[in-house]
């Protein structure tokens, strides 16, 4: 039987649509002092079980479970921008 763990939720100050997970309300004691600094000052977002059941946007909830038990922090970044312009020429070449 796993617990449900409890985590706590920050934004970054310096990069966009970057948030760290951490397991307690400002604990960053595991998470390295270069990751803190090019994350910026922490913005606290929310503390939120972390339940088997529950399904987070681009988070997969296994993962976060065992990047905090075994790092102690887990860093979501943003998802890759498409190239809407690579999209559109590929569309626009014909096919052999």
């Amino acid at each position: 039987m796993m617990l449900n763990l409890l985590c706590a939720v920050y934004k970054s100050t310096r990069k966009a649509d970057t948030y760290l997970y951490v397991p307690g309300r400002d604990d960053f004691s595991r998470v390295p002092e270069p990751l803190m600094e090019m994350f910026g000052t922490p913005h606290f977002i929310m503390i939120m079980p972390i339940k088997k059941d529950r399904t987070l946007g681009q988070v997969d909830i296994q993962t976060l479970r065992d990047e905090l038990t075994k790092n102690g922090f887990y860093l979501q970044l943003p998802p890759p921008q498409e190239n809407l312009l690579k999209q559109h020429l590929a569309a626009q070449t014909p096919k052999e």
